[in-house]
């Protein structure tokens, strides 16, 4: 328990919500993770400054709860922000590698690793929020387990939303049909390849990449997919590929004179010249450049913007608790 100087509570007026003062601060991360996650499906990039705010914050107030807990004899904060801190920074890190996570989703757990080491507690006048709290109470654990049953529903989301529309087939538990024509205003994979489907198609951010590095749009290519096709056809200086987002940031790339080996599309010269994008092979890439050349509606996977289900984790959290350890219980198996 903290001292009575450190664990005073605040009242909020005309809302009659009562918390500690850093617990009050901590819901600040509540309108930027809504803001990060509206971001993230508009463009799928959140600044990495848009982080730095929060996270100052986060280190001031686990400073102030540190203090208050050593003055107050609460060893229990301390093992709480060793597993939070030890835990959840190395294991994000390691999805971040594996390419599980993107680097906003890293950024975010970090912050919220520092900002939520402990249960936050907030009085309300009918009830206490959060209403659940596991033993070991470490709540950027619970943001991210209640980050990933929230992920989990995606599937059936999008099942449901293709079944309502009629959009019946293979992969609608994954993905929708789109106007091949419209790609170029989609984030996600391409599920489809010459041989049927896939479920790791072609970045749709690194076709941009192309188009843009062989300066033409998606419209000249598909009105002419043989010539495009013969890697004579590359320019001679190749236009800004930028990141591949629908809105370019730019970039540069240095000259490169058409090349005369087998490549169709140009797919080996691009990568080699833009060192990578997203993954993306040269085989990938024939395949769906071939598929957008021949089809007039092709299937896509938009992915999860991973920081929608983390906002709605993050909700959760703040207002339920730890819903996957809630289940178990009431399953008989926590």
């Amino acid at each position: 328990m903290l001292s009575s100087t450190f664990d005073s509570l605040v009242t909020v007026p005309g809302i009659g919500v009562a918390a500690p003062a850093s617990d009050l601060l901590r819901l600040v991360a509540i309108p930027v993770f809504g803001w990060a996650a509206y971001r993230d499906v508009k463009t799928r990039r959140v600044p990495t400054r848009a982080w730095l705010p929060l996270a100052a914050l986060a280190v001031v107030l686990l400073v102030w709860d540190g203090y208050g807990a050593y003055v107050g004899g609460d060893r229990l904060f301390f093992l709480q922000a060793a597993i939070s801190l030890g835990f959840i920074v190395p294991l994000v890190t390691a999805f971040w590698y594996m390419g599980s996570f993107g680097g906003a989703d890293t950024k975010a757990f970090y912050v919220l690793a520092l900002l939520f080491p402990a249960y936050p507690i907030y009085y309300l006048p009918t009830t206490t929020l959060p209403t659940f709290q596991p033993a070991i109470g470490v709540f950027s654990l619970t943001i991210l387990s209640n980050t990933v049953v929230a992920g989990a529903l995606y599937p059936v989301g999008v099942a449901v939303s293709n079944l309502a529309r009629g959009r019946v087939g293979l992969p609608m538990v994954i993905g929708k049909p789109v106007a091949t024509p419209a790609l170029i205003e989609e984030y996600g994979l391409l599920l489809e390849t010459p041989d049927g489907f896939t479920r790791r198609g072609l970045d749709l951010d690194a076709l941009r990449m192309y188009l843009r590095w062989r300066d033409c749009t998606l419209a000249d290519l598909r009105a002419d997919p043989a010539a495009h096709r013969d890697p004579e056809s590359l320019p001679a200086v190749p236009g800004e590929v930028g990141d591949g987002n629908i809105r370019t940031d730019g970039g540069t790339a240095p000259d490169l004179s058409p090349t005369d080996h087998d490549d169709p599309w140009g797919a080996e010269a691009f990568l080699d010249d833009v060192d990578g994008a997203y993954g993306t092979t040269p085989a990938g890439l024939r395949d769906g450049l071939d598929v957008i050349a021949a089809e007039d509606e092709v299937w896509i996977s938009p992915g999860i913007p991973f920081l929608v289900p983390t906002f709605a984790g993050l909700l959760l959290s703040v207002t339920y608790g730890d819903v996957l350890v809630s289940l178990l219980r009431t399953l008989g198996l926590g």
